[in-house]
C-alpha cells in the first residue's frame, strides 16, 4: 500500500480529538496529547493549529461548551454548575462567562428556551419540498445522510415507524473514516466514494455499518461538525491510514427502528430527541449515538426507503 502522509495526520489527529471527547473534564496535558498523536510536544500545538484551524485552547473551550450546551438541554435536573463542572470548568461564573460568549444568552437561558429552539429547528426541516432525482438512488447508507441534515435547504416529510426498545448493546470494534464539515451530501459522497469502496477491498461486504455523529449540527459551527462511517471489525483489526479504529462503547440503549426514506431520518433523531426521550425518565450519557445498518438491512431503490436503527445511549435521570 502507498504511504499516504496526509491520511497519516488525519489518522493521529482523529486520535486526538477522540481522547479530548473522553477527558473533557480533566485538566489538559499537552505532552500526554501529543503521546496519543506521535508528535514532540515542542511542535504539537503548532502542528493541531494548523490541522484544525483553531488553537487547542480554543478547540478544548469549544468542545467544553458544545457539549455543555447538549447537558442543559437533556440532563434538566442537573444544575448549572454541576453541567459547568462536569465539562471541566472550575466555576460556575467562569461558565456563565464562556457560554454567553459563544452561544449569546446565559446558561439557563438557553435551558428554558430549549423546546422554541427545537420547534423552529423541526419546522426548518420540514417547511417545504426538497428537489430529488428519484431516478438516481443511492446505496441504503449513503441514503442515510444525504439529506437528513442537510444545509442547503428544507426536507419533505415522508411517513416512518419507530418501534423503540430499551437494550444493552456489547461493545463493538469498528473501523472508520471520518468526515469534518456539515451534515449532508457530503457524508453521502464519503459513503459512496470511499468507505463503501474501501470496505469492498477489505472484505468486510457482509459486515454491519454505522454512522457516528459526535456533533449536534444545532449547536456546533456546520463546518466542525464531525461524522464517521464505520464497518464492524475483528479485534485483530489493524487500521492502515487514513483509517482508524475506536470501540463503540457498549451499554443501554434506547433503540428505534426506523423505516422510512433519507429526509425523515434527521427529522426521525429530532423527534426521538424533543418528544420520547423527556418523557422516558432517562437522559443521555456522554456516548456517541449512532445509526446502526444491519448487512441484511431492507432498502427498496424505488422508493428510496430503508432501514435501520437509531441508538441513543440513556441513563436514568
Amino acid at each position: 500500500m502507498q504511504y499516504n502522509p496526509i491520511g497519516e495526520y488525519t489518522q493521529r489527529f482523529n486520535k486526538v480529538l477522540d481522547f479530548i471527547d473522553r477527558h473533557l473534564a480533566e485538566p489538559v496535558d499537552l505532552a500526554a496529547l501529543a503521546d496519543v498523536a506521535h508528535f514532540s510536544p515542542f511542535h504539537f500545538h503548532r502542528l493541531f493549529r494548523a490541522w484544525m484551524g483553531e488553537t487547542l485552547g480554543d478547540y478544548l473551550r469549544r468542545r467544553r461548551l458544545e457539549v455543555a450546551a447538549l447537558y442543559l438541554m437533556h440532563r434538566r435536573r442537573k444544575s448549572v454548575l454541576e453541567v459547568a463542572l462536569e465539562v471541566g470548568f472550575g466555576s460556575g461564573e467562569a461558565f456563565s462567562r464562556a457560554f454567553r460568549l459563544q452561544f449569546g444568552v446565559t446558561p439557563s437561558l438557553w435551558r428554558k428556551s430549549t423546546p422554541q429552539r427545537w420547534a423552529d429547528s423541526l419546522a426548518g426541516r420540514t417547511g417545504g419540498a426538497m428537489q430529488s432525482n428519484p431516478d438516481q438512488p443511492l446505496s441504503k447508507i449513503d441514503q442515510a445522510h444525504n439529506a437528513g441534515w442537510a444545509d442547503h435547504g428544507a426536507v419533505t416529510f415522508q411517513e416512518f415507524s419507530m418501534e423503540i426498545e430499551i437494550v444493552n448493546l456489547p461493545p463493538t470494534r469498528v473501523a472508520y473514516m471520518r468526515h469534518i464539515g456539515p451534515y449532508g451530501p457530503g457524508i453521502g459522497l464519503l459513503w459512496q466514494q470511499k468507505f463503501l469502496p474501501w470496505r469492498a477491498a477489505q472484505g468486510l461486504d457482509n459486515a454491519a455499518c454505522y454512522g457516528v455523529g459526535h456533533d449536534d449540527p444545532d449547536v456546533t459551527p456546520a463546518e466542525r461538525c464531525r461524522y464517521d462511517a464505520c464497518v464492524a471489525v475483528p479485534d485483530d483489526f489493524v487500521a492502515h491510514n487514513p483509517i482508524g479504529s475506536a470501540n463503540l462503547p457498549g451499554g443501554r440503549y434506547a433503540v428505534a427502528r426506523f423505516r422510512g426514506d433519507a429526509p425523515a431520518i434527521g427529522v426521525a433523531w429530532r423527534e426521538l430527541l424533543r418528544e420520547w426521550l423527556p418523557a422516558s425518565g432517562m437522559q443521555p450519557d456522554g456516548r456517541p449515538l449512532f445509526e446502526y445498518y444491519p448487512a441484511d438491512a431492507c432498502h427498496d431503490p424505488e422508493t428510496g426507503v430503508f432501514e435501520c436503527q437509531l441508538c441513543l445511549p440513556v441513563k436514568p435521570l
